[in-house]
């Protein structure tokens, strides 16, 4: 059983071999209750349950709850797992209390991005919450670190099922469907154990889509039931297009879309997970230098597209500069936004280029992308 993983005594050694991890234990239960859903070949993800303004609006005023039950989980124990954590990773480890936790990352030594993902420290090891189908790279590549140190990895993904609710009266739902779920909001990734249907929970302030929320840890066994009953309570269902709306207005980067090992933290907006303080680590001695002296090539945007119509990651943005049409940036992430009652681009843009109000062209259309922040 990994460390702080309080699910895994609810469900036997034989089930955790069953699950592909890969594809979402609640796809019928989303699929009964006509939610829309990617092909299974393509994730099997939820799209939305059908009204994506209410799921927006839930996120922002109410309670809004995600499927994450794809991601990913390491573990790391034994006795030298904080050393080894410590001189690797990017962000601080030894200074984390049982039950903190952070946003941190494995970088390049040229101080590029390889794995983001959220550490929990629970007293006897680590755990590492990664993206959907991450786990077995971050575990080879942690592994690759490794010589002759007191460490243990495991894969815990087979037992793991997250679901995540953003909104201000997530807290409010969670106290009512859970048992001893705590009455406020902590510092982000500090979390707390509660109860449902007689087993143990872990609950996981941190940011959702951007915005302030939950992570909602019960095993692939009682999700289902976790689901429904948080929806019983009045949280709104909702899927990818709603999320990408949100994480859209806040610029928020993901794993795989807007973020891969061809961008350092700072260009990504990731300055929450990294430490400029704990020593050397992998990558350190760039990140540092960044921070120094600056001169990041290009940095994650949001930008207001001229019409409605999505946009293709990889899209080029274009500009006229002294007679010449220049590629200055690349689109990562089309969504609509509320909050600008129209499209949105995630994308890079070069420097020199990131004034506010600054126009490009989408590369073989006639449409404009407006950088604003």
């Amino acid at each position: 059983m990994g460390p702080g993983a309080p699910w895994l005594a609810n469900v036997s050694p034989a089930a955790r071999k069953i699950r592909n991890v890969n594809i979402s234990p609640l796809r019928e239960l989303h699929e009964s209750l006509g939610a829309r859903l990617r092909p299974a070949e393509a994730g099997g993800d939820v799209l939305t349950y059908g009204d994506v303004p209410a799921e927006v609006a839930a996120g922002r005023d109410g309670a809004l709850l995600f499927d994450r039950t794809t991601r990913g989980l390491i573990s790391i124990t034994g006795g030298e797992s904080t050393d080894f954590l410590h001189r690797i990773l990017a962000n601080e480890i030894k200074v984390l209390e049982a039950g903190e936790g952070n946003r941190n990352m494995l970088l390049t030594g040229k101080g590029k991005v390889v794995q983001l993902f959220d550490l929990a420290y629970l007293g006897e090891g680590y755990l590492l919450s990664t993206a959907p189908g991450a786990a077995q790279a971050l575990k080879d590549a942690l592994d690759m670190y490794l010589f002759a140190e007191d460490v243990a990895l495991g894969d815990e993904s087979e037992s793991y099922a997250p679901i995540e609710m953003v909104g201000p009266r997530a807290l409010s739902i969670l106290a009512e469907v859970l048992e001893d779920a705590p009455d406020e909001r902590g510092p982000d990734h500090t979390s707390a154990l509660a109860t449902f249907g007689g087993s143990v929970v872990r609950l996981v302030p941190l940011q959702v889509a951007g915005h302030p929320g939950w992570r909602v840890e019960a095993g692939p066994g009682k999700v289902a039931g976790l689901w429904a009953a948080l929806r019983d309570a009045g949280a709104v269902a909702g899927g990818l297009v709603a999320f990408d709306s949100l994480r859209a207005d806040t610029v928020t980067g993901e794993v795989g879309r807007d973020i891969s090992e061809n961008v350092y933290p700072q260009e990504a907006r990731l300055d929450d997970a990294f430490s400029l303080t704990k020593g050397c680590y992998i990558g350190q001695e760039v990140v540092a230098k960044i921070d120094t002296y600056g001169g990041l090539n290009k940095r994650l945007f949001r930008l207001r597209v001229s019409h409605d119509d999505p946009v293709a990651p990889g899209t080029r943005l274009m500009r006229d500069v002294n007679g010449e049409a220049r590629d200055l940036g690349i689109v990562t992430t089309w969504a609509y936004s509320f909050a600008e009652d129209g499209g949105v681009v995630l994308g890079y843009v070069k420097r020199k280029h990131q004034e506010p109000g600054t126009e490009f062209l989408l590369e073989g259309t006639d449409a404009t992308a407006v950088l604003q922040e």
